[in-house]
């Protein structure tokens, strides 16, 4: 049984219950009930909001990985002080939970709350949301427990091949709420019993792996360097808020703070105390995003433990870390009269470095940080392409080579099919044995260049004659015209329906096609066969079911004209609109009818 952490009285959707923090999970369990009624593993949690001071309610909500939603809690607790104090310790241990779940390791603790004088700095771990800007990015096949889960409705496996009944019901329902009309087709034909779940999603699995390949994406690292704004306050005090994700990014960007944090907390200064310290330091001042200026470095006081890791201006004219890989040729920005003397290129003089050896530590601090991006978008995988070398070492090409604008696949383009196809090849080749037999005339060259000369003579004054006839582009421009016209105005143009009578019609059209889908599907399978392709039976039977359906398109079609002349409209143009669709049908049950003469008596569109 898991260790119980810390516990309170809290509400959970209007309902009283007991929350819960095992090292395990977050449960919250309904008072009257013996099993919890949420319970969320605690690698699922990715966020952290709560209520602002003085609220009427303490609230706290925990957001999942791949669910911004998640869950609120409000703690109930009398008096309210002891609500806030229940609060907080749930607040700073979650606090260390999402802290692990994203660093992967064994994080320092975020640092408490501290209060410092007027125009001194604040490190604040305050109620503001603890969300960090890059999100975790989990397999899409691990969902929280708390969520529902759903099978589908014939008995068949879920809809995406080696995906958990929960993660396949979500995906699906992230799909239908991202496209209101596929969702407004679902409650018209599943939620009613017309087609089963599984049917519906058949041929649309494309969409469900997309949503399964945007949500396992993993978002790279913000391009934008550590550089924690002070914020000002009711009273003129001036803070900074630390969350976990700024600890992690600063201990990332400058290791000198990472290690100065190793070797005095909690030996010597404890999280506060190191936290106030280092932004009233020369050290925060030197990594900060923007020139330094002497004003700031005479503000700031000297501190005895923090100015041991200061280090020099890197404003030599060398680096003091130099590049470990020496760029080509084609792309070096050095490249000037050392390396194309051959071509009597001068020297670049405008291209001196250190002109302004101010600038140089904030330019090498933007590279540096910059390469720390590539370096973690390439990982520790070698690059799938290495540089090749040939035994000369002139293979100049593959150095500027691109794979991306490669084509990898080469289409071959469409078979021909084809009867008789060894007599059109005989044909061809017996042409072929003809034509050489056939004695070529030889070609006198002299003359063949006095026909060209004639044949040019006065070409200027012929050119200058040329007059193109203006009524072929005139012609092509109207056309155009009209047809655009008539699209804009078929766009714009009011369709004189009522607006209820039009979204019955529309309802009507997207159900057809729907049985229209699953018709042809079921008759006329793909070629590729699935482990879970249905068999012939189950074909037959899809497709008898989707005629059926389908027979009572006309009837539909029939009240929506009567409808239309109840309530005023022009009954015709009801016709009209679906005439496409009823003709759709009623190829479709002739192809039924066809291929079973036996039912074709129940298949006749009324």
């Amino acid at each position: 049984m898991p260790a119980i952490v810390c516990t309170a009285e809290a509400s959970y959707k209007k309902q009283l219950g007991t929350l819960e923090l095992t090292d395990t999970h977050l449960q919250w369990t309904q008072d009257g009930k013996k099993v919890p009624s949420v319970q969320i593993p605690l690698q699922d949690a990715a966020s952290l909001f709560c209520s602002k001071e003085g609220a009427p309610q303490v609230r706290l909500k925990l957001g999942l990985v791949n669910d911004d939603a998640g869950h609120n809690f409000t703690f109930s607790s009398e008096p309210q002080t002891v609500a806030l104090a229940e609060r907080e310790t749930f607040k700073s241990e979650l606090t260390n939970v999402i802290s692990r779940n994203r660093s992967g390791t064994s994080a320092a603790p975020p640092p408490p709350s501290v209060v410092l004088p007027k125009a001194s700095v604040t490190a604040s771990a305050s109620l503001s949301p603890s969300k960090p800007s890059t999100p975790v990015t989990v397999p899409a096949s691990r969902a929280s427990v708390s969520r529902a889960t759903s099978v589908a409705s014939d008995g068949r496996a879920p809809i995406i091949p080696g995906a958990d009944a929960a993660s396949d019901f979500r995906l699906r329902k992230k799909v239908l709420m991202s496209n209101p009309e596929l969702l407004a087709l679902h409650k018209d034909l599943v939620m009613t019993g017309q087609i089963t779940e599984s049917e519906f999603w058949e041929g649309r699995e494309h969409l469900l792996l997309a949503q399964a390949a945007a949500e396992a994406q993993k978002r790279g690292r913000p391009g934008q360097l550590v550089d924690p704004r002070p914020q000002t306050v009711e009273g003129g005090e001036v803070k900074i808020v630390i969350t976990p994700q700024l600890v992690h990014d600063i201990f990332e960007e400058y290791p000198v703070v990472a290690k100065a944090y190793n070797e005095n907390v909690p030996s010597k200064l404890s999280e506060a105390e190191f936290w106030k310290r280092y932004f009233q330091s020369k050290l925060f001042n030197a990594h900060r995003a923007s020139i330094r200026s002497s004003a700031t470095q005479h503000v700031v006081k000297d501190d005895p433990i923090f100015d041991k890791y200061l280090e020099k201006d890197d404003d030599a004219l060398e680096p003091k870390r130099p590049r470990e890989e020496v760029a080509d040729l084609y792309i070096s920005l050095g490249a000037t009269f050392e390396d194309h003397a051959e071509t009597g290129n001068e020297k670049d003089i405008t291209m001196r470095a250190g002109r302004q050896r101010g600038v140089l530590p904030l330019i090498r601090k933007f590279n540096d940080h910059s390469e720390r991006l590539l370096n973690s978008t390439l990982g520790d995988n070698p690059p799938p392409k290495r540089r090749r070398v040939e035994d000369d070492g002139q293979d100049n090409f593959s150095q500027i080579e691109l794979e991306d604008l490669c084509d990898p696949e080469s289409s071959i383009g469409i078979l021909l099919e084809m009867q008789d196809r060894q007599r059109y090849f005989e044909g061809q080749l017996m042409r072929g044995v003809a034509a050489e037999q056939v004695p070529t005339q030889p070609v006198d060259i002299s003359e063949a260049i006095v026909d060209f000369r004639r044949e040019l003579e006065d070409w200027d004054v012929r050119f200058n004659q040329l007059r193109l006839e203006r009524k072929a582009a005139d012609a092509a421009l109207l056309s155009m015209t009209q047809n655009v016209t008539a699209r804009l105005d078929t766009k714009t143009r009011k369709n004189g329906l009522p607006a209820a009578l039009f979204r019955q019609l529309t309802t009507c059209q997207t159900a057809a096609n729907e049985f229209l889908r699953q018709f042809w599907g079921a008759t006329c399978p793909p070629p590729i066969d699935t482990p879970f392709a249905p068999s012939p039976a189950q074909r037959s039977a899809k497709a008898a079911k989707m005629a059926r359906y389908l027979t009572g398109t006309r009837e539909k079609v029939d009240a929506l004209v009567r409808v239309a002349q109840v309530e005023g409209a022009d009954g015709t143009a009801v016709e009209v609109a679906m005439q496409p669709v009823l003709e759709a049908v009623e190829r479709a049950l002739a192809f039924y009818r066809a291929k079973h003469p036996s039912k074709a008596a129940h298949h006749k569109v009324a």
